[in-house]
């Protein structure tokens, strides 16, 4: 009697296990068929950190975050404009990914252990290498984070910035204030009215704050990074076909500026001999259809968004009013940190 009913008890549990299978299924498979069947790609991301996303008075968007979803549109469509943006917020980015209200997240959300296997999502690669820096004024007269000592500094309170910024400066025995503020809008504008000393956050924020100051030139990001802070697209667990169209399009984007590819010479490097550029444009073998992508997928790609170097430098370069040094977002032949593997 009591093995029937362990038995019953195994099926049970089997048939309550094959159905919740076949419940979560359409949100984790077949992400590409779905996204083609739509006719665009529906990209989450911010909508206010300057440099990153931004949508504009007219409705339009730019930003780097921006230009990586749209290399993903032109990789499936071959054309970079077949994407919509929907912005997130805070504690709603992971669960518009897991209900599939979006396809893939290019987003502010770090990269950490926690995020990584507790929801249901995979980080697919770093596109940016970010961490907490300090922002000073140029008077301060100061190059580096090493040279502070006695002074105040704001921040946002309870946050890992605050434990990173306690660590650093007690690990370097220097002294320091603290200003806590609950927002980051409120911390940005006390520094700004001289209310502290310096301002410490991740760099991509630094970085947004300092493209909106009218005189950004009196300013400077100083170049220590006191945490590691990686950001990336991030996909819904179980497709794994959808994680490698991703991963591949970063890949390819860091590759291309490797070997020399852009938007301005594709076209003229069709006539060249050398087999990884012929590889990397699909002119030799068809790596695409690994990834059930068109032939010249990557052709369109490059002269569509360009390749990583040119997304880094029309987000961050000096056109832009204030310009943000590539440090480990460099390639790694260049001292950076970025290193893709080959296509073959």
């Amino acid at each position: 009697m009591r093995n029937i009913k362990a038995k019953i008890l195994i099926i049970r549990t089997g048939i309550i296990a094959l159905i919740f299978s076949f419940l979560i299924l359409p949100l984790n498979a077949a992400t590409l068929d779905d996204v083609r069947e739509r006719g665009y790609l529906i990209c989450g991301t911010n909508q206010s950190i300057s440099g990153f996303s931004v949508r504009g008075e007219d409705g339009l968007w730019s930003g780097f975050d921006v230009d990586i979803c749209r290399a993903i549109s032109a990789a499936i469509f071959l054309d970079p404009n077949k994407v919509e943006f929907r912005p997130l917020f805070g504690s709603a980015r992971f669960s518009a990914l897991q209900t599939g209200e979006i396809d893939v997240m290019v987003r502010n959300g770090a990269w950490t252990m926690g995020r990584d296997i507790s929801y249901g999502v995979r980080y697919v690669a770093t596109s940016f290498f970010d961490g907490q820096s300090f922002l000073v004024k140029q008077s301060l007269g100061v190059v580096s984070a090493y040279e502070l000592n006695n002074i105040s500094v704001c921040l946002l309170k309870g946050s890992d910035d605050q434990k990173n910024l306690h660590e650093f400066f007690f690990r370097n025995q220097i002294e320091y204030r603290e200003i806590l503020y609950e927002d980051r809008a409120d911390f940005a504008l006390a520094f700004k009215y001289g209310l502290c000393d310096a301002l410490s956050a991740p760099v991509s924020y630094l970085y947004s704050i300092l493209r909106d100051l009218p005189d950004a030139a009196q300013y400077r990001i100083l170049p220590e990074r006191i945490s590691k802070r990686p950001l990336g697209p991030v996909v819904r667990d179980g497709d794994d076909e959808w994680f490698n169209i991703i991963r591949w399009v970063l890949f390819t984007l860091i590759n291309a500026e490797e070997l020399g590819a852009s938007s301005i010479n594709v076209n003229s490097l069709k006539e060249v001999k050398t087999p990884a550029i012929r590889r990397l444009l699909g002119l030799e073998g068809d790596f695409g259809k690994y990834l059930r992508l068109e032939k010249e997928w990557v052709q369109k790609l490059l002269s569509s968004v360009g390749n990583y170097g040119e997304i880094y430098e029309r987000n961050f370069g000096p056109q832009n009013g204030i310009s943000l040094p590539r440090g480990p977002n460099a390639l790694y032949k260049h001292g950076g940190l970025f290193y893709a593997p080959p296509i073959r």
